[in-house]
């Protein structure tokens, strides 16, 4: 609020800044991908089963079995193997594709068996289903389907909740948001807001790294 010159600030305005936040965060969800929110697991694969789902939180179901457990919040895989021997050292990777719709939708069964070596990604609003052709055989039930996956930024919650973002990514963070309230409270400053803002990301996007 002190950059576009509000003081005395209310509860009424406390609650639109946690607004603007979350709405920030979700635009950044937009802008590309942020490294800090990636993550990785082993998806465990079952014979002649298609569709795992991973949902938005654990009030909308109960994500697939991986390891780890419970993993709850993705938005999208990047990229997948078909992992055998997951625990040891003869542990083996082998590359599976990620599929557009229209190439999964002209694959005749997508029931078949076989060694898994494709994916397609459905994403809803309160899950992500992961598709997998061929459906594992018997011969690969027993293997897991390792993949990178990028995490939904949490929202604020409570006031005095951390924010989830990086040190470096503060001060785009804050620029966002007095842009965003500009819009509200002080729309003469909006253009002004808007342009420190985008300077902010940038130079907090070219910084980060995989």
């Amino acid at each position: 609020f002190e950059r576009i010159g509000l003081q005395n600030v209310a509860g009424y305005q406390l609650k639109s800044a946690r607004r603007s936040l979350n709405i920030l965060f979700q635009e950044w969800g937009n802008r590309g991908i942020h490294y800090w929110e990636i993550d990785e697991l082993d998806l465990d694969l079952i014979e002649g089963q298609a569709e795992y789902d991973f949902f938005r939180s654990s009030d909308d179901g109960t994500s697939a079995t991986s390891t780890p457990n419970g993993v709850y919040g993705i938005s999208d895989v990047l990229e997948a193997q078909l992992r055998s021997n997951r625990t040891q050292t003869t542990q083996s990777d082998s590359p599976m594709t990620k599929v557009d719709r229209s190439t999964y939708a002209g694959f005749s069964n997508k029931l078949s068996k076989g060694t898994p070596n494709q994916y397609w990604i459905e994403r809803f609003i309160d899950k992500v289903r992961v598709h997998v052709y061929p459906t594992p055989d018997s011969s690969n039930a027993s293997k897991d389907m390792h993949f990178y996956y990028i995490k939904r930024i949490q929202d604020v919650g409570d006031y005095t909740n951390a924010t989830d973002v990086p040190f470096r990514f503060v001060p785009c963070m804050t620029a966002g948001l007095a842009f965003y309230l500009a819009q509200k409270f002080q729309p003469q400053l909006t253009q002004q807001m808007k342009l420190y803002y985008e300077d902010e990301l940038a130079r907090a996007l070219a910084e980060d790294g995989s």
